[in-house]
Formats: C-alpha cells, structure tokens, sequence
C-alpha cells in the first residue's frame, strides 16, 4: 500500500472534523473571494456608473438629481417612467461635466470655452456643456450613496465571516492533526512492544526513538501545517479561477497556463528533494543513534580516553547531514519564491497584453471594475500558489519521515494475549535443540535436558559457550531452528509469547529500573501486585534494610536505570519483582556476578524462599553459589560437554572440575 494512502486511512479515522473544516473553508473561501466581485460593482455601477446616460423626468423620487431646476435621472434606474431628453456627465481630466445632449460616439476628451470636444478615428464631434461644482457633482453621485454604504457594509460582513469561518477550519485541521499523531505514536509505541527482541539487536535504540519522536513529528508538520496549506490553497485556486472566468473567459484560460506549470515544477522539485530527504532523514538517525550510544558509554569513552576519535566520528556524520541540508536548502531557495516571482510576472505580463492590445481600443474597452477585479484575484492567487510552494520541502520531509515510520510499523509483531493460562508445574525439557542468531551460524548444538518442578538447574561455561541463549530460547526471544522446547509436555511455540512468559520470571546480571519508585519497580504498575505484596516481596529478599533507611522509604523516587541505587541494592529490587509475580519457572541470568559478597550472602538467603516450589535455572559465573543445584550443565561452544550435580562433576575431574579449582585458586589467591 503506498504512503499517501495510508496516510490518508489515518486521516479518515477523523473525517468527520476534516469534512466538517472543509466545508468552513469553503464558505470562507467564497465569502473571501466574493470581496472583488462587490468591488467590481461598486467601482462599475455606483462609482463609474455616472457617465451612463441621464434622463429628463417628472417624477421625484430617491434615484432622482436636481440640476438647473430640472429633474434627472440614470437610464438604468427607470422602470415604467417615460424617459425624456438625454444628457451625459462625463469626465475631462479630473473635473466632471454636464453635456445638454447624448452623444455619437465616445473618445478622446477635451473641453474649451464652454465646448466638450470628442475625437476618434479623424471624427470629431462637439457638445455644448457645463463645469460641474463640487456640491453638483455630489449631487449627481447622491443617489448612489446608499448602495455604496450598503456595499461596503456587505465587504466588511463577508470579512469577518470569513475571518471566523477561516479560524474555525484552522483549529479544526489542526486539531485533526494532533489526533492523527496522537494515534500514529501510540500505534508505533504499541507495535515496538509486538517486535521480537532480534529487531532491537539489529536497530541501534537511538534509531527507534528517532522514528518514535522525530519521524512523527514530521508526520505531524505534514497534517497540521502541509496538508492544511494544500487543502486551503487548492480551495482558493479553485475558487480564484471561478471567479476569473466569470469576469472573463479568454484572460481566464491564459492564466489556467499557471496550473501545469505548477505541477511539473512539483515533480522536479520532488523528484531530487526526495533524494536528500532520504539522506538527510537517515543521518539525523544515525547521530541520534550515535548520541545515544555515547551517553550510555560515557564512562568507556573517557576512561579509554576516545573522545577525539568519538568526536571525530560524529563530526563526519554531521558534516553529512550538512552537505544534503544545503543541498536541499539551494533546491529550496531556487524552486520557492523564485518561482512565484517568475509564474507572477507571466501572469501580469499576460494582463498587460491582453487589456493593453485591441481590447482597450475605444468602444472595446474592459470596465475599470473588472480590471481591479482582475488584478485583486490575480494577487490573491499567488497568496495560496507561494503557499503550497513552500510547504514542498516539508511536504518531502514528512513522506521520507512516513516511509520509515510505517517501514517500522510493517515489522512483523506478535499480538499482546490476553489469556491466562493456569499456572505451570515447572517441567522443563529441551529435546534436541539447536539454534542460531545468522543463518547457518549455530551457537546451540543438539542441546537435550530436562529439569523437574522445583528443580534448580545451573549452566555453566565460559562466555560464548551458549547460556543465555538457551534462556532466550526458554522465554522466546527468539525460537529453535531445530528440536522442540517443552513446558509440562506442551511445546511453547504452540502457546503464545505472552502465554509462555506468563508464569516465568527473570533477573538479569544488570538489572533494569525504570523511571518511577521503589514499589513501582516491583509492581510495575501490574494492578495485581497489590502494596502488601510489594512490601513482603521486599522484606522476603532482604531489602527492607536498606529500604527503610531512605527518605521515601518504598516510595523512593527511583530515575533512570536506578543509577542513584548501588549494583546490590538494583539487584534486590530485582529479585523482591521476581518474587512479587510468584513464577513458576525461575531464571537468574548472573544475577550475582556484580554485587559484593555481603549482599550475595543476602540473596542466597533470599533465593532459597524464592526457588521454593519453582523451577530455576541460574546461569553462573561464581561456580560457589551453585553448589546446591539439583543439576549442572557444562557448556562449550554450544554442546553440553558435562553434566551432574556438584559432586558428581567433581569426581569425574574434568572440564567444571578445572573451572571450579581455578576459581578457588583465584579466591585464595585473593
């Protein structure tokens, strides 16, 4: 499905308040552009209207001027009167006269000593006519007053209508806008909890929050700014164009020339904005993912002492990302206001020509009315035309922002179960299991166990040999190549994700906290885990000690990543969130590689109340604390090489044998 459509489905999610701010602007747009139209009839008929032919008559009435005595008025005022003698006002120069008779035929003006001469084409003709004084000029105007106040009033009505009708489609769009983004984040937020763990292994967490924030913030630019600027310049083209070919068709069609032109310089313009969007949009992620990435590893950085070289990477991307922002910056400057100048000067180049050729000879002449209407609609539509030009380079940032967002929302998740399935005995078996993160890259080998309710299986093995794998497996982070993976005889990948994590619980070597307390890391904010049970799971794990120690006690404000809390104290708030869920299958992942030994002798307290009646695997550096384990599997580069309890692995003196005395040795040595 391509961009623009789902982009538009987005936006129909709300097409009742887009149509609904269509149609205000619509009424806006007309009684905007209706504002030319009145003053074309107000210059022509009320203003102008005075050089039309005036009649002798007997009757008094509101359209009627008093002359020298006599009774007159415009031929276009009567209705069933007789007319009498004709007489004309007309104007020489920037004074008004009063001709006693009509006239042949109208030219060049001139008067002389009592004498209004006309001249066209060698033909001459004299009339004997008056200077109007100002008080009888106004008189001949008087009629007229009320229909130009009237006029007016109607210009400054349709003003304001406009101007309400064009606020309120402005907050409507814009808040139509806000919702679509509202919806389109919490739609991608949601789908980044669907992607399997393998996604984030491959896409820096920098490039994720890029497209989360800085992607649909494009997106919305696009709907509260771009899209609005289309629909209210198309409307007000469209209703331009109306109007220009109800005053006049031919000049009408020569300025519809403007439209094509538009378009074509749109798909050149798209067609290498594109391009750099694209570049531009993909470097902005990558130093978004660099800078990430920094932070994180400040400490590294500047204890390995690799600022420069950090620095010297960054610059090299933001360099990058310069170059194609001029790039497009040029583009930009060419195609924006240089082509308004250019399709305006076509368009009054047009005028000048048409009004300036046959059509202003004598007799043919174009009112002044319609030429002002001319000129006010031809501004006006340059007003929307400099719009939509403008909004180009957002409009591109906004489809590249689009095209990543939905790339990411087209990664293939797992739907969110809502089932609860009863809770698990704890039977775990691995029946020929084998695995890889590539293709053909396999990091398990034909792996084969089984670990009864409530036992306590330890891996062991150097880094790399496999055992966080098979937890990966266990909670399907990722699933087998080959073999199957049961939980009390089921096969998990009959099951779904969430089934099959339902009842397991984990603790990591680094634990994470979020941002929130001390209980609500216990919790986290399920509405099962009540109070009690946070503070019992704390106390079961030896945490209340240091707890209660703080100033907020559990409600401990706790920010990012618990960087205020030690190793040990994250790693009990770790195991008492554990604990809280009552697991049924239990993983310690090195839970105590990093914790100092007084700590450790706490959780190993803690961690006989927890594996009650649970099935544990503990993946351990510290062969020590895995002396009680029911089983131990040894682990070499993906097969498990040994296998037994403690005991037993030390009679056969082999690999765990060797690890074990090396690190008594170690210990002593120490």
């Amino acid at each position: 499905m391509s961009i623009t459509r789902r982009l538009f489905q987005y936006a129909m999610l709300y097409k009742k308040t887009i149509i609904f701010a269509l149609i205000m602007l619509s009424f806006s747009v007309a009684a905007e552009l209706s504002g030319p139209f009145i003053a074309k009839q107000m210059i022509d008929k009320h203003i102008l209207g005075i050089e039309l032919p005036w009649h002798e008559t007997e009757n008094a009435d509101k359209d009627t001027v008093k002359y020298n005595g006599k009774l007159y008025k415009r031929s276009d005022h009567f209705e069933s009167d007789e007319k009498g003698n004709e007489v004309r006002v007309l104007q020489v120069g920037r004074s008004y006269y009063f001709v006693h008779s009509q006239i042949e035929f109208d030219g060049v003006r001139t008067f002389k000593d009592g004498t209004l001469t006309i001249t066209r084409d060698g033909r001459v003709a004299e009339y004997s006519a008056d200077k109007l004084s100002g008080k009888d000029l106004f008189g001949f105007y008087s009629p007229e007053i009320d229909n130009i106040l009237f006029l007016m009033g109607l210009y400054f009505g349709l003003v304001i209508v406009s101007s309400i009708f064009q606020y309120g489609q402005r907050v409507l769009l814009q808040v139509s806008a806000n919702r679509i983004i509202q919806r389109m984040r919490k739609d991608v937020f949601r789908h980044i909890q669907r992607l399997s763990i393998n996604y984030f292994d491959n896409l820096p967490a920098g490039k994720v929050v890029s497209r989360v924030t800085n992607d649909t913030e494009a997106i919305r630019d696009l709907f509260v700014t771009v899209l609005s600027t289309f629909f209210t310049g198309v409307i007000y083209i469209t209703g331009i164009y109306i109007a220009l070919f109800l005053l006049d068709v031919r000049l009408a069609a020569i300025c519809l020339i403007l439209v094509p032109i538009l378009i074509v310089w749109i798909i050149i313009y798209r067609k290498y904005a594109s391009k750099y969007n694209h570049v531009i949009r993909s470097t902005l992620s990558d130093i978004n993912g660099m800078i990430n990435e920094s932070i994180q590893g400040m400490t590294i950085i500047q204890a390995f002492k690799r600022q420069k070289e950090t620095t010297k990477e960054f610059e090299v991307m933001n360099d990058k990302y310069f170059t194609y922002q001029n790039k497009l910056l040029s583009l930009n400057s060419m195609t924006s206001h240089n082509l308004v100048f250019v399709l305006r000067n076509l368009a009054f180049v047009a005028l000048i020509w048409y009004f300036g050729g046959a059509s202003l000879e004598i007799g043919t002449v174009i009112s002044i009315g319609v030429l002002y209407a001319f000129v006010d609609y031809l501004n006006r539509l340059f007003q929307p035309i400099t719009g939509i030009v403008n909004q180009l380079a957002m409009l591109e940032q906004a489809l590249v922002a689009s095209e990543r967002v939905f790339e990411l929302l087209d990664e293939e998740g797992v739907d969110v179960s809502e089932d609860t399935p009863p809770r698990y005995r704890g039977d775990v078996q691995f029946d020929h299991v084998s695995f890889g993160y590539k293709e053909g890259d396999y990091v398990l080998k034909d792996i084969d166990f089984k670990a009864n309710q409530g036992e306590t299986v330890a891996l062991v093995g150097h880094t790399g040999s496999g055992k966080s794998s098979i937890m990966n497996l266990l909670f399907r982070f990722y699933d087998a190549l080959e073999g199957k993976i049961l939980i009390d005889g089921k096969d998990i990948q009959s099951l779904t994700k969430q089934q099959v994590r339902k009842h397991m619980g984990i603790v990591l070597q680094d634990p994470f906290l979020f941002t929130g307390t001390i209980a609500s890391n216990v919790s986290l904010h399920d509405p099962a885990i009540t109070r009690e049970k946070v503070i019992k799971a704390l106390r079961d794990v030896g945490a209340d000690k240091f707890i209660e120690n703080l100033p907020g006690g559990y409600d401990e404000p706790v920010i990012e990543k618990g960087s205020t809390l030690s190793a040990g104290q994250r790693q009990l708030i770790s195991f008492a969130r554990a604990l809280a869920f009552d697991p049924a299958i239990l993983i310690l992942d090195e839970a105590t590689a990093s914790i100092d030994t007084e700590t450790e002798s706490i959780i190993q307290e803690a961690l006989e109340v927890l594996k009650r009646g649970r099935t544990t695997f503990i993946i351990a550096h510290r062969l020590s604390t895995i002396k009680n384990a029911d089983q131990i599997l040894v682990l070499d580069k993906g097969n498990i090489v040994e296998r037994g309890n403690h005991d037993e692995l030390m009679g056969l003196r082999g690999r765990y044998y060797q690890m074990y005395q090396l690190q008594q040795g170690a210990t002593l040595a120490g």
